[in-house]
């Protein structure tokens, strides 16, 4: 498992390999993740969206921007935590994901990022 913690917040991520397959002629290699984002601070925040960067071993980094997570902008209190989990898919059995979520201090009124940490994505079968 990955963690950072940024102002206050931690985040927990933990990876998994769910196997590849066939989609448009291509052979794609299929990646979960599951994100634990947990309030250490005093104060009451916001996820209000996210900013990915994919690193794909054969592809071009892709950028992802959107408005929260999984459809939600869930609101911590301090101690609160809140899980989901997602996927994404590649072309190549080796890559990456890093990024950071925007959000808002409902104290101060003060919008801040916090890091996701780079984590990996590898099948079992392309590492020695």
């Amino acid at each position: 498992m990955i963690t950072q913690i940024t102002k206050g917040i931690k985040i927990s991520v933990k990876t998994s390999f769910e196997g590849t397959f066939f989609k448009n002629y291509k052979l794609h290699y299929a990646f979960g993740y599951k994100i634990t984002i947990e309030n250490q601070s005093k104060d009451s925040v916001q996820l209000t969206s996210r900013h990915w960067q994919i690193f794909d071993a054969l592809n071009e980094i892709e950028i992802i921007d959107g408005e929260g997570v999984i459809g939600k902008k869930p609101v911590l209190k301090p101690g609160e935590s809140h899980t989901y989990s997602s996927g994404c898919l590649l072309t190549s059995p080796i890559g990456a994901m890093r990024g950071h979520y925007n959000m808002v201090n409902f104290t101060s009124t003060r919008r801040f990022r916090v890091i996701i940490p780079t984590f990996k994505l590898h099948a079992p079968f392309a590492l020695n």
